[in-house]
């Protein structure tokens, strides 16, 4: 597949895909594959060869933070939890921030390994404090990558060390830094540039961030590189300016300067073309989704990240509108589960659609609750 210019959203259907325009020049030229994004509606912009299944290197470890990110989130796992260092994660080769076996580092700081200097013996013991083993962690970036759509995705380890069948594609690695992104506190890992790792202690160890555009590059706070022999240089990297977040990813890159360039050149591009027009912001209320014989009968449906979509500047959001689609559902309902939709259209076209999920448990309600339920209503009836 050349490289094309979309702009369209990431479920976007085959016929749209036929309407893509392509650009005078390639903009990621060198790259075996690459995307380009707005984080926030998941519109693609460009791609090239976006779907070929390729060694992601340690860009693996996006998967390694969204799983970490995600147990933080749930609580079943604190910053402040201890993660001791096992004689296996010890022993891992290639970037490292060196940990002995039995030493123990809070899991703030296993992050930062991991983020910042590409740990492969940080990203191991994470894993292993969240499953127990390396394999069974790999079982759930397997079960998650199926979960968020990543059709070309295969994991053999967390870290991204060579392995037979390790695979990932451009698209699929910027959906996972997509969902990774939704947890505001991953870019204050992924956009330090220095800090120290046993500050005070006898070997305090000194973190780079292995992503240069962090520093060099206005806007940019993440995510993370890779590189192997196999996989050549590789980036997911992201940046903001005012309301418009970009992912873009490049593969297979010959060194890290063409890399870093190339990425540069897309954000350059979509930062003077195009702009973000907000439909929702974190934290507004989105709606309220009734629940047929549940505890509750309604629950508020809460942006759990901004909702907007991608236009080109000047459009300036003209006849921008919106509407949930959501069915009313009987309990019980599980977190997460999904619900409905929201959809933003431009006069009759559709621009994009956002999935809707459940934000929490709704336990069927009682025999006696209903009966009370229905009764008030019975004796409110006209």
């Amino acid at each position: 597949m050349a490289a094309a210019l979309v702009w369209m959203p990431a479920a976007a259907t085959a016929a749209e895909e036929k309407k893509s325009v392509k650009p005078a020049t390639d903009m990621a030229a060198n790259a075996r594959s690459a995307i380009l994004m707005d984080a926030d509606s998941g519109t693609v912009i460009y791609e090239k060869n976006s779907t070929e299944a390729l060694p992601p290197a340690s860009i693996t470890k996006i998967m390694t933070m969204l799983l970490v990110m995600e147990a933080l989130d749930q609580g079943r796992l604190k910053l402040t939890d201890k993660v001791q260092t096992s004689e296996y994660a010890a022993s891992m080769g290639g970037s490292q921030i060196f940990l002995e076996t039995g030493e123990e580092m809070t899991v703030d700081d296993m992050l930062k390994g991991v983020a910042m200097a590409s740990g492969n013996d940080a990203s191991v013991a994470l894993a292993e404090k969240l499953a127990g083993s390396e394999d069974e962690f790999v079982k759930m970036m397997n079960a998650k990558a199926e979960q968020l759509g990543m059709k070309n995705t295969k994991f053999a380890n967390c870290n991204g060390l060579p392995a037979a069948g390790h695979v990932s594609s451009a698209k699929d690695i910027a959906i996972m830094s997509r969902e990774l992104l939704k947890y505001d506190r991953t870019t204050k890992y992924t956009g330090l540039y220095q800090d120290y790792l046993r500050k005070d202690s006898p070997k305090p160890f000194w973190l780079v961030n292995t992503n240069k555009l962090v520093r060099f590059y206005t806007g940019a706070d993440g995510l993370k590189t890779g590189f192997t022999s196999e996989a050549k240089f590789c980036l997911s990297a992201t940046a903001r300016r005012d309301n418009l977040r970009l992912i873009a990813v490049v593969m297979g890159e010959p060194n890290t300067k063409t890399r870093n360039a190339e990425v540069s050149h897309l954000f350059d591009y979509a930062f003077s073309q195009f702009t973000n027009v907000p439909i929702f912001k974190k934290g507004e209320t989105i709606g309220t989704l009734n629940v047929e014989k549940g505890k509750t009968n309604k629950v508020e449906l809460v942006a759990k990240h901004p909702y907007s979509v991608l236009l080109r500047k000047g459009d300036a959001g003209k006849g921008i509108r919106h509407e949930l689609a959501i069915s009313d559902l009987k309990a019980p309902i599980r977190a997460g589960q999904p619900i409905g939709k929201l959809i933003v259209y431009r006069g009759n076209e559709v621009l994009t659609e956002f999935a809707l999920e459940a934000p929490a448990d709704v336990a069927r309600a009682g025999w006696w609750k209903l009966f009370k339920r229905s009764a008030g209503k019975l004796f409110l009836a006209d």
